[in-house]
């Protein structure tokens, strides 16, 4: 198959902006050189789809790293080599099944893992951007920063913990940050060395590198990569004469006492760890921006506070550093766990996330008083329409109103079509959402009727008039504004977008179909019921 059978693509390869592989993306200097007979070349095509564009880079595991096409969906792939196949390849092949059964938006997607014996590769998404360690080295992050980051880190991590998997691997080579400002975690690993507990750890020492620089976990250090030594080292934490690491504080001024104490208490190992579902919750809620002044030093936020029956925070109950939560007069709230955007194969018994006011003390609150939060929870949809640009008949348009009515057993559905892509006759249509005023928005869930469908999430400022004309403005305009990735033959039912920018506020949303799933009379689908969180 000829190299021009997949699009070009322009992509920067300077300053580190195509990391796409952890464990340390440039290999080790003292590393064995990389087995390259075989090796493959530009313009070759794998498995009768895959057109090998650029070599990135070879990882310190002696893997190729290779920019890709894949031919058939005409989307650019990331593709991970290594020579042999067969046995020495087992690990990597099932590591990259595993993680294909985990859907996130804050997890590298999985195309294709193949074995060909005298080589095995692994197909996943490819990520524009950088790694965790580069942004890093680049300039320091601020504390609102690293916790945004933790926060994606720790909700990618429940997800692949709530299908009883581990990931093994978290470390600042594995954390990637796109262009575009989206987290994702990659390359998992399955040689049974790790558990969930590990993970967890793995995330305080996330937040430690994205304050400090350093890396603090000296007993299992990135592997292929050894303190000092290599370009893919990065420099251990400070330590006293006994071993102790120093704490974010002591290494610079200006981390928030509350970030210090989470982060220390998640390295000591004689402080039970909460569960990645609780921590995703914990840094979720204290991922906002740094102008709501959630972050102030006076007396740091209130973590989770007791139920309506005052049970102590998870958090709290872990003892150790936390600040105090409990005086007379606090607002006594609920946070039931958060496990926003999982989505795994086979997982008919996910829970709807749900989210609770919680209170946090301000700046300008009296001593022993708290402010309430800002709550996150279900916003109301106050007018819903169908979105059909490239229809004269406009015959698909009524119903809309069955996706917001709460109802998830009946929803508006598309005609049948004779091809996925509404029979080449249209480029799309979608549900267009308002939500009545300007809000904070942090994730919009739609619930199909069938899997593999595709469609994104847009965001827009312009509401034109319902005909063809201003559905092709409206549609025009909010393509400026994606939300997060979009899900291409999603193998699920449940898509959940939560790429929004904590720092602005939404109104008009638009969920764009552009391929339909097919059943035994052709290509439909219906969207049962779409919820929209924020505040």
């Amino acid at each position: 198959m000829p190299s021009s059978a997949g699009p070009s693509i322009d992509t920067i390869t300077e300053g580190g902006r195509v990391t796409q592989v952890g464990e340390g993306q440039d290999a080790d200097e003292s590393a064995p050189p990389v087995m390259t007979f075989g090796a493959p070349t530009a313009g070759e095509v794998l498995a009768d789809r895959y057109e090998l564009v650029e070599h990135i880079n070879n990882d310190s595991a002696g893997r190729l790293v290779w920019r890709g096409v894949d031919v058939v969906l005409r989307r650019p792939v990331a593709v991970v080599l290594r020579y042999p196949g067969g046995d020495s390849a087992t690990e990597m092949l099932q590591a990259a099944v595993a993680a294909s059964r985990v859907i996130h938006p804050n997890l590298v997607g999985v195309y294709d893992a193949i074995d060909e014996d005298e080589r095995a590769y692994v197909v996943r998404e490819w990520v524009d951007g950088r790694s965790l360690r580069e942004m890093v080295a680049e300039d320091q992050l601020d504390p609102a920063r690293a916790t945004a980051i933790g926060s994606s880190v720790a909700s990618a991590l429940a997800a692949v913990h709530a299908t009883d998997m581990v990931h093994g691997n978290v470390h600042p080579g594995t954390v990637m940050i796109s262009d575009d400002g989206r987290v994702v975690l990659a390359d998992a690993r399955t040689d049974g060395a790790d558990s969930q507990e590990s993970d967890i750890r793995a995330v305080g020492g996330i937040l430690y590198f994205a304050l400090t620089g350093h890396w603090p976990h000296a007993e299992a250090p990135l592997r292929g990569a050894t303190a000092g030594h290599g370009r893919a080292a990065i420099p251990d934490a400070v330590r006293d004469a006994s071993g102790a690491i120093a704490a974010p504080r002591q290494v610079r001024a200006g981390v928030p006492a509350y970030l210090d104490d989470l982060t220390m208490d998640l390295l000591d190992t004689e402080i039970a760890p909460p569960s990645s579902d609780v921590l995703a919750a914990e840094l979720d809620r204290l991922d906002v921006p740094s102008e709501e002044h959630f972050l102030e030093e006076t007396g740091g936020p209130l973590r989770f506070a007791a139920d309506t029956d005052e049970e102590p925070s998870p958090l709290a109950a872990a003892g150790g550093r936390k600040v105090a939560i409990g005086i007379a007069g606090l607002l006594a709230v609920a946070l039931v766990g958060l496990l926003i955007g999982i989505s795994a194969l086979g997982g008919d018994g996910d829970d709807d996330p749900q989210t609770n006011p919680v209170a946090a003390p301000t700046s300008s609150a009296p001593a022993g008083e708290a402010t309430p939060a800002a709550a996150v929870g279900p916003l109301r949809v106050q007018d819903v329409r169908i979105v059909d640009p490239d229809s004269k008949l406009r015959d698909e348009l009524g119903g809309a109103n069955k996706v917001i009515d709460g109802d998830r057993n009946e929803g508006w559905g598309t005609d049948t079509y004779t091809a996925a892509k509404f029979g080449n006759r249209k480029s799309g249509m979608g549900v267009w959402l308002d939500l009545g005023a300007l809000h904070t928005v942090k994730s919009v869930q739609v619930e199909l009727s069938a899997t593999g469908a595709s469609a994104q999430l847009l965001a827009g400022t312009t509401n034109p008039p319902s005909s063809s004309s201003g559905d092709k403005d409206l549609v025009a305009n909010y393509k400026k504004t994606p939300i997060g990735q979009p899900f291409e033959e999603h193998d699920g039912t449940r898509m959940t977008f939560d790429g929004f920018d904590a720092d602005k506020k939404y109104r008009y949303l638009l969920l764009w179909i552009t391929v339909l799933p097919s059943n035994d009379r052709g290509y439909q689908v219906d969207v049962q019921e779409i919820t929209v969180q924020g505040s």
